[in-house]
């Protein structure tokens, strides 16, 4: 379908599940869902033109005398909210930002990761993704009260959650994003809902549709969803495995039918080159101070099941990357799951900084280490520095130091977003420095 075609589709569609209002979404640097209100009477010269909007109102965007931007409907993103009214009806586009010129906007963290998704084309590759969403139902967005203590899988009546899941599955499938599973997660009103994988600029799109549909059926049933990395001390937190793989058309890269685990010698440089280069992206795939607190170790065999090593492995689950076993005949599921982002990020960025990484692996042919033997966990300092496994950072702060010095992303991002990104980030941390926590009074006060 050409672009004309996919814009008389849109109007078609508006007409017949009788749209009147048309929500134009996009992004900030920060992942920061965005959005311009329209009437389907504005729609037609919308979807010619864009709409103009004041960019330096944006975090990361434009200074106020380049202000002037253009929100470009994407028509292949058409669909009708199934949440609001049924009558008069509500449909979303994502957009593209543009500047006036009619050039993509390099501060735009869709263009970011269209820009990575084409130099994927142009050595023959697509790159298909699906991530994992993590997150708690509280009571109310004041306090991190549960409603459950359940764990892994666990049903009625541990699991109150069960309708909620339920409605948020049935609003993505209605909105065509498919759910592979849905579950109670390990910590006290902890839940997952895993996406179908996708080529990465949908699935993209989706994870922002999702987070906002787990929020909206939340509130319906007057309680609050959270992505927030680690709002609980002392259990799991929530994180955002990113399962992917490269295609050439349509045979997976990544499956090789003559190595003993079908692991093809490209996804093998594909992991080398997301190993050496995770410290360095990892300002993007977890990009809020409270996001540390999930990468750290905790006392059971796997910690909290959040990676802190960059390791990788076939079966370890406390591995940065590991490599799920694949029945046979199914080629097409060969995929590496990529476990430190959270679901806090900006998926946009996220899953551009994967990509950059583990093409550079390839490009740059980087050896594979051999895969962690045992628990990396249970080993010694000494041991793992034997093995050559180094730690992610281990603050927003020392991420921030990393990321800055990375060539890598900062070719990944284009200068305008690593530029304004590292900025805020640094403004985050002196915040959160400033501050004097619950913890602090609770052990210093009484004795110092």
């Amino acid at each position: 379908m050409d672009v004309r075609e996919a814009k008389e589709r849109v109007l078609e569609m508006a007409r017949q599940h009788d749209v009147k209002f048309v929500r134009l979404w996009f992004t900030d640097i920060l992942g920061q869902l965005k959005s311009i209100n329209i009437t389907v009477e504005e729609l037609p010269e919308a979807l010619e033109d864009g709409v103009n909007f004041d960019g330096s109102s944006i975090e990361g965007f434009a200074r106020a005398d380049e202000s002037d931007m253009i929100a470009m409907p994407d028509p292949t993103t058409f669909a009708v909210l199934p949440w609001r009214p049924q009558e008069k009806r509500v449909a979303r586009l994502f957009c593209d930002i543009s500047l006036p010129s009619g050039e993509p906007f390099e501060g735009d963290p869709r263009y970011v990761l269209k820009r990575n998704l084409r130099r994927a084309a142009e050595l023959g590759y697509t790159f298909y993704v699906g991530p994992e969403l993590e997150f708690f139902y509280f009571q109310s967005a004041e306090s991190p009260q549960v409603l459950d203590r359940g764990g892994y899988f666990d049903l009625t009546p541990l699991d109150e959650a069960t309708d909620l899941r339920r409605d948020t599955v049935l609003i993505l499938e209605e909105m065509d994003i498919a759910v592979e599973h849905s579950h109670h997660e390990g910590a006290p009103s902890q839940h997952e809902i895993d996406l179908h994988y996708a080529d990465a600029l949908t699935m993209a799109d989706a994870v922002m549709t999702a987070r906002l549909v787990i929020k909206e059926v939340a509130l319906k049933y007057g309680v609050y969803a959270t992505f927030m990395p680690k709002p609980l001390a002392d259990v799991n937190g929530s994180g955002m495995h990113v399962n992917q793989s490269l295609f050439r058309g349509e045979r997976n890269a990544f499956y090789d039918p003559n190595d003993p685990q079908h692991l093809s010698s490209l996804a093998r440089s594909y992991v080398a080159g997301l190993l050496r280069h995770a410290p360095e992206i990892c300002l993007v795939t977890n990009q809020w101070v409270n996001s540390y607190k999930r990468l750290v170790p905790g006392t059971g065999p796997l910690g909290f099941e959040a990676p802190v090593y960059v390791s990788w492995s076939f079966r370890n689950r406390a591995d940065l990357i590991r490599v799920p076993q694949v029945r046979p005949g199914r080629e097409e599921a060969m995929r590496i799951e990529y476990r430190a982002p959270d679901a806090a990020c900006n998926p946009y960025l996220a899953f551009a900084a994967m990509l950059a990484a583990g093409l550079q692996g390839i490009e740059a042919e980087y050896p594979c280490p051999p895969p962690a033997e045992g628990n990396v966990y249970q080993l010694t300092e000494e041991e793992r520095r034997a093995m050559g496994i180094t730690r992610l950072p281990e603050s927003l702060w020392e991420a921030i130091q990393v990321a800055e010095s990375s060539e890598l992303l900062r070719r990944c991002l284009g200068d305008h977003i690593f530029y304004k990104l590292i900025e805020n980030k640094k403004l985050e941390w002196a915040e959160y420095r400033r501050q004097v926590t619950d913890y602090e009074i609770r052990r210093y006060l009484p004795i110092l």
